[in-house]
C-alpha cells in the first residue's frame, strides 16, 4: 500500500468477543499494536479481516482505539508534505484549510434519550457481532434513517458561499432535537459537535466552527441521528412515538398527550442512522465535480452489488475498480461499518480491494461510504484529534448510506 513514510505498521491485535474498548494511558501499547513512532505524521496500515472486532475504531479520544477510521487516534502529528507550505494546497487557486473558532456545545433537552455513551461519559467501546434486525428492529432502523436522510437533505440546503460550517451544525442540531432525537456524534469519544463538515481536503471528521463556505469549495456533511421508537398501549391501540421513560411510564412529548402519563412495558432501545453526501459551494470547477461524481457512483455501485450471501471483500473491489478507472485513489484507513442499536459495530467494511472473509446476512445493516481523493490518499490529522486531511493539500470526497440486507438484495435506509 501507499505510505507518506517508510513505515508499514500492521495490526496485530485482536478484539474478538470483546466488547471493551481498548485503553492506553501511553503511547507504548499503540506503539507495540501499530509499529510506528510517535511524532511521525504520516501513518498506513496494512490490515487482515481474520479478526472482526476491529470495528473500535471511530470517534474516540487519542488514548482509545476507535472505529470509522483505523488509525483515527493514533497520535498523528500536524506535519507538512516534504517540499509544501502549510498554505499550500496541490492545487494552486486553493488554500489549504486552518482550523477555525467553536462555539459553545449546543445542548440537548433533558427529555431526549441519550445513547449509551453520552451518559457513561466514557470512549464507547466495540459491539463485537453483526446488527442483525427482527421485524420491530428494522422498523426502528427505516426511522432513523429516514429521519437522518431528512436531516442531511435540509443541511444540504444551506450549502452557499458565506455561511460557516458551525451555523450547519447549529441547524441541523435545531432540527434533530425538534424531531425527539439525539444528535449522534455530539460526545462521542469527545467529539464536540452535532455534525460533521469537511471541505476540500478534509477527507473525514471536519469539525464545524468559524470558516466560511467559499466559492468553489466541496463539503461533505456526514449526519447520524439516534431515535427511541417506543411502542405504547393507549387504549387498546399501539402507536409508534417519540417518548420519555419517567419511572415506570412513559410521558408523551408534545401533540395532543402531552398532559397525560401512562404506564406501559416498552422497548426504550434507540437506533442509529447514518449517512453523508458532498456539495458544491457556488460554482465549482470540473475537476472537483467530477470527483463527487465518481464518489457517488462508487457508493450507487457498492451498494447495487450487496445481498445476503456476498462477500464483504466485494463492496472495496467494485468501489477501488471505479476509482481506478478514473485514477481516484481511494483512502484505506478509514472504513464502513456495522450501525444500529450502536453507533459503530460489526463488520469492518473496506472500501479498496483486500482479501477479507465474511459475507453478508440477512436482515444485517452496515453502512459503506467511500472516500476518494485527486491526489495522496495518505491522511494526516489536525492537532484538534479529530479533522483528517490528505498530506498534499489534494481534494477529497465521500458519500455515505445505511443499507439492509434484504431478500432481494439492500434496502437504503437513509434516503427521503
Amino acid at each position: 500500500m501507499v505510505a507518506g513514510s517508510s513505515i508499514q505498521p500492521r495490526l496485530i491485535a485482536t478484539f474478538l468477543g470483546d466488547s471493551r474498548f481498548l485503553p492506553s494511558k501511553s503511547t507504548q501499547s499503540l506503539q507495540l499494536l501499530f509499529r510506528f513512532n510517535p511524532g511521525r505524521g504520516h501513518v498506513s496500515m496494512q490490515m487482515s479481516r481474520s479478526f472482526s472486532g476491529l470495528t473500535n475504531l471511530l470517534f474516540n479520544r487519542r488514548t482509545y482505539s476507535c472505529i470509522d477510521c483505523i488509525l483515527d487516534r493514533v497520535f498523528y502529528r500536524r506535519v507538512s508534505p516534504p517540499g509544501r507550505s502549510t498554505e499550500e494546497s496541490i492545487d494552486s487557486k486553493r488554500k489549504r484549510l486552518k482550523p477555525g473558532k467553536l462555539s459553545p456545545t449546543r445542548p440537548v433537552p433533558s427529555h431526549i434519550p441519550r445513547p449509551p455513551y453520552v451518559k457513561s461519559k466514557k470512549p464507547p467501546g466495540i459491539a463485537s457481532g453483526p446488527e442483525v434486525h427482527d421485524e420491530k428492529g428494522i422498523e426502528c432502523m427505516r426511522a432513523s434513517g429516514k429521519l437522518a436522510a431528512q436531516v442531511l437533505q435540509y443541511a444540504g440546503t444551506l450549502v452557499k458561499p458565506g455561511i460557516t460550517t458551525d451555523e450547519i451544525d447549529q441547524a441541523v442540531h435545531q432540527m434533530i432535537i425538534d424531531n425527539g432525537a439525539y444528535p449522534s456524534p455530539l460526545g462521542y469519544g469527545g467529539f464536540p459537535k452535532s455534525v460533521c463538515t469537511s471541505v476540500n481536503e478534509c477527507i473525514c471528521h471536519g469539525i464545524p466552527d468559524s470558516r466560511v463556505l467559499e466559492d468553489g469549495d466541496i463539503i461533505n456533511i456526514d449526519v447520524t441521528v439516534y431515535l427511541n421508537r417506543v411502542t405504547l398501549t393507549v387504549l387498546e391501540t399501539k402507536m409508534n412515538i417519540d417518548a420519555e421513560v419517567v419511572s415506570d411510564s412513559v410521558k408523551i412529548l408534545g401533540g395532543f398527550f402531552n398532559a397525560f402519563t401512562y404506564s406501559t412495558d416498552c422497548d426504550v432501545q434507540g437506533y442509529h442512522g447514518d449517512t453523508s453526501a458532498a456539495y458544491f459551494v457556488g460554482e465549482v470547477d470540473e475537476e472537483a465535480r467530477n470527483l463527487v461524481k465518481v464518489t457517488k457512483e462508487c457508493l450507487d455501485k457498492a451498494i447495487s452489488i450487496c445481498a445476503p450471501g456476498v462477500e464483504f471483500n466485494k463492496i472495496g473491489k467494485t468501489i477501488h475498480d471505479h476509482a481506478d478507472k478514473h485514477h481516484y485513489g481511494v483512502v484505506q484507513q478509514f472504513v464502513g461499518h456495522g450501525v444500529g442499536r450502536v453507533f459503530h459495530s460489526d463488520p469492518v467494511v473496506l472500501h479498496y480491494r483486500n482479501n477479507g472473509r465474511g459475507r453478508m446476512v440477512l436482515n444485517q445493516t452496515f453502512t459503506i461510504e467511500p472516500m476518494l481523493t485527486i491526489g495522496s490518499i495518505n491522511p494526516i490529522m489536525w492537532d484538534d484529534n479529530w479533522t483528517v486531511v490528505t498530506e498534499d493539500g489534494s481534494l477529497s470526497a465521500q458519500f455515505e448510506h445505511t443499507i439492509l440486507i434484504t431478500n432481494d438484495g439492500a434496502e437504503i435506509l437513509t434516503q427521503c
